[in-house]
């Protein structure tokens, strides 16, 4: 099996990853964020691909999901872990903190959302019961068990459009709806993997309250502080998943 790792907002680098490739694709969906890194973390071989380019200047609406996931596909990935920065809203779900959901709502519009639109030779759905890989997320669960990083292994991702945060009563309409995670980069990620059979699993690290939770505005300041420790969690989670055996 081979593993990719989508970097989102603060995910820069991982000590004792050592890029031995770059790998620049063309898809049938067009160029992807950046190239592919192929990089051997302790004799395990991974690939890294920046969602958002590098450097980081491609917002969350615009981003070419389909070139990326096809682009993974191509270099014979069977697994991804994508990682996002992501706001709030339960209790439990503080800034700093890490979340591996489970579910996920869409809320996002106007994106390229499936390989299966044109030239078809007939309509082809998926199942989407289970958003995420739930073998991929047991083995996530397990690696912060084994590593003691305090996760919540289970929860609602809502997947906003982007690129503005939301607004205070936004926040109330996405927890009344069941969610307790705010991003904008989960889908079509999640459902477009599964369209091509990857398994697929999302490491959620809140990096601030959602709107209207906490007194006053939401900064960029407070974002990158939170930020810095969850990453950190992050990045010791994916090595100790990645060199987890099944």
């Amino acid at each position: 099996m081979t593993l990719a790792i989508i970097g989102g907002t603060g995910l820069t680098q991982i000590d004792d990853l050592s890029v031995i490739d770059r790998q620049t694709l063309q898809t049938p969906f067009g160029e992807p964020s950046a190239p592919y890194l192929i990089t051997d973390l302790n004799g395990k071989k991974l690939i890294f691909l920046a969602r958002h380019g590098n450097p980081h200047r491609i917002p969350p609406h615009k981003i070419n999901y389909r070139a990326n996931i096809w682009g993974l596909k191509q270099l014979g990935v069977t697994e991804i872990i994508g990682v996002a920065a992501v706001g709030g809203i339960t209790s439990a779900m503080a800034p700093g903190h890490i979340a591996i959901p489970d579910q996920i709502i869409d809320y996002s519009y106007g994106r390229e959302h499936t390989f299966f639109a044109d030239d078809l030779e007939h309509v082809t759905h998926i199942d989407f019961t289970l958003p995420y890989s739930p073998s991929l997320r047991e083995r996530i669960i397990r690696a912060a068990s084994l590593a003691g990083i305090e996760i919540s292994a289970n929860g609602t991702y809502g997947c906003t459009q982007g690129p503005r945060l939301e607004s205070a009563a936004e926040i109330k309409r996405l927890g009344r709806d069941g969610c307790d995670l705010v991003g904008m980069t989960g889908m079509p990620e999640a459902a477009l993997a599964k369209e091509l059979d990857l398994a697929y699993a999302n490491i959620s690290v809140i990096a601030n309250w959602g709107a209207g939770l906490v007194d006053g505005e939401i900064t960029m300041v407070e974002i990158e502080r939170n930020l810095e420790v969850g990453m950190n969690k992050a990045i010791a989670l994916l090595k100790e998943t990645a060199l987890l055996k099944d």
